[in-house]
């Protein structure tokens, strides 16, 4: 394993594929900082041979909602394989967010129908694959197949707050997505925190007591 820069293209996973390393896959993650809702980790591996339709793909953070929903379905359409890492609130409070982010990262990879035979992920420290792999700090900057996963995993994680608006209404998740805005901490102040809070995260654990 090393570090290293590189321009957000396909020539990073190009040269990989050059050294052997039939399947390179990236990995990212949504939904670390939030109040409320799971952590989503995704792994894509891009089709070298379709590189051309992944021009809209960049870092999930610089493209807009209905950008980001292009992207997510040219990925879903195009990619050799995707998979998503999905743990939830409980688990989170469980183990932490750290060691969480592990647990997600990992879920994703091993979920994969086709078994990369190199990782590109973002940075997390002390995560470790049996795979050859790279740690990229601001690898979602850098490198397209983990921007590629930083759009699926944003998408599906914005997704299922949408969902969780309606199992849960009154706290508006469809709004802010759980993160700590204003409003959302007027809500939990007002009605309480509900099954899928993080209690372990501030403020909340101010408003359990």
């Amino acid at each position: 394993m090393y570090y290293r820069k590189s321009i957000m293209d396909y020539k990073y996973e190009q040269n990989l594929i050059d050294r052997g390393y039939k399947f390179v896959c990236g990995i990212d993650e949504a939904g670390r900082g939030p109040l409320a809702g799971p952590l989503i980790s995704a792994a894509v591996i891009l089709d070298p041979e379709k590189i051309d339709s992944f021009e809209i793909v960049k870092d999930s953070k610089m493209l807009s909602a209905k950008k980001r929903d292009e992207a997510f379905e040219i990925i879903l359409a195009n990619a050799k394989s995707w998979a998503i890492g999905v743990v939830s609130s409980d688990e989170l409070d469980k183990h932490g967010l750290a060691f969480a982010n592990k647990i997600a990262m990992k879920r994703a990879w091993k979920h994969l129908q086709i078994k990369p035979d190199y990782i590109l992920s973002d940075y997390m420290a002390r995560v470790y694959f049996e795979t050859p792999f790279e740690l990229i700090k601001s690898g979602d900057k850098k490198i397209i197949s983990v921007a590629a996963a930083s759009i699926i995993a944003k998408v599906f994680r914005d997704r299922m707050m949408c969902a969780f608006d309606i199992k849960y209404p009154g706290y508006g998740f469809e709004q802010h997505k759980g993160y700590g805005t204003k409003f959302h901490i007027e809500r939990i102040t007002q009605y309480g925190p509900c099954e899928i809070h993080r209690k372990t995260f501030e403020p909340m654990k101010a408003k359990l007591f």
